[in-house]
């Protein structure tokens, strides 16, 4: 079962920093908050981060299913490399490498479409 994090955030806005809930980009993403990458963008958004927060936030990150295949398409899309990916989503080569391996089947039929 999957959290409800419009509620979360919702919760947590109102607490610490009312304000925010009035802001339309903020609505936006929290209405809209389908997959993990949506998730991350509204936490950007509403939160400062530090070096230690983001390194800490790095090793704890989980991604969905349609997020990894979303990345791995835009990948091959615009010829990025696994370095280039890693480097810009902050991203281990190893587990970009360990996506295309798991998702292979599925990637080939999103391509084929």
């Amino acid at each position: 079962m999957r959290p409800n994090y419009k509620k979360i955030y919702q919760d947590m806005l109102k607490e610490k920093d009312p304000e925010k809930l009035k802001d339309p980009k903020v609505l936006r993403l929290l209405n809209n908050l389908k997959t993990s990458e949506d998730i991350l963008k509204l936490n950007d958004l509403i939160f400062k981060s530090s070096k230690e927060s983001l390194k800490n936030n790095q090793q704890l990150k989980t991604y969905d299913k349609k997020t990894m295949l979303k990345l791995l398409q835009y990948q091959q899309k615009h010829n990025l490399s696994t370095s280039f990916m890693s480097k810009k989503y902050r991203i281990s080569r190893t587990t970009i490498a360990k996506w295309k391996k798991t998702f292979e089947k599925e990637f080939e039929k999103i391509q084929a479409q």
